[in-house]
């Protein structure tokens, strides 16, 4: 077994809401063989409210959330990347800047919990429902041998990942 930490970005347009979900949530489920990071490419500047209670509900620990630019992680000085995922259709359709090391990349297209319309608790569940498909995906990740698979079985198996059910079962 190899003591590699990978590291891994999360990408989205806001940086408000997945993605941010999306570190907090490897960064728990990768128990240090995994450092998450996450970035949009038109930061909010700040992390939706409903994210931040959400982890907090949840027991993440938020101090880590802001909403930061994806050049940030273009910068020389920046950590490598071994993966880089977008989260949202619109992060996944952009010129991405190019990559230090060229990681691997997949797009795991996750509904915008941030532009759900309804009731408070409608606008929750979306966000509840956000941060179970992407729990359910980085769970799927993190139990990838990724020492014994070859760098296209591991393209195929992240490819897949993204395309994993994304409505509750």
């Amino acid at each position: 077994m190899s003591d590699r930490t990978y590291n891994v970005l999360f990408l989205c347009t806001g940086n408000s809401a997945r993605s941010i979900i999306a570190e907090a949530v490897l960064n728990r489920v990768g128990q240090g063989r995994f450092k998450a990071y996450s970035a949009g490419s038109q930061p909010k500047g700040e992390v939706h409210p409903y994210t931040l209670q959400l982890l907090k509900t949840l027991n993440h620990d938020t101090s880590f959330a802001r909403s930061k630019n994806w050049e940030e992680f273009a910068a020389p000085g920046a950590p490598q990347m071994d993966f880089v995922f977008t989260v949202c259709d619109n992060a996944a359709n952009e010129a991405c800047p190019v990559w230090p090391g060229q990681p691997m990349t997949a797009h795991w297209g996750v509904p915008d919990p941030a532009a759900a319309e309804g009731t408070e608790a409608e606008k929750h569940f979306a966000f509840d429902d956000a941060y179970r498909m992407l729990n359910n995906r980085l769970s799927i990740f993190t139990s990838l041998p990724m020492t014994s698979l070859d760098k296209l079985a591991l393209q195929i198996r992240l490819d897949e990942i993204g395309r994993s059910s994304q409505k509750a079962e």
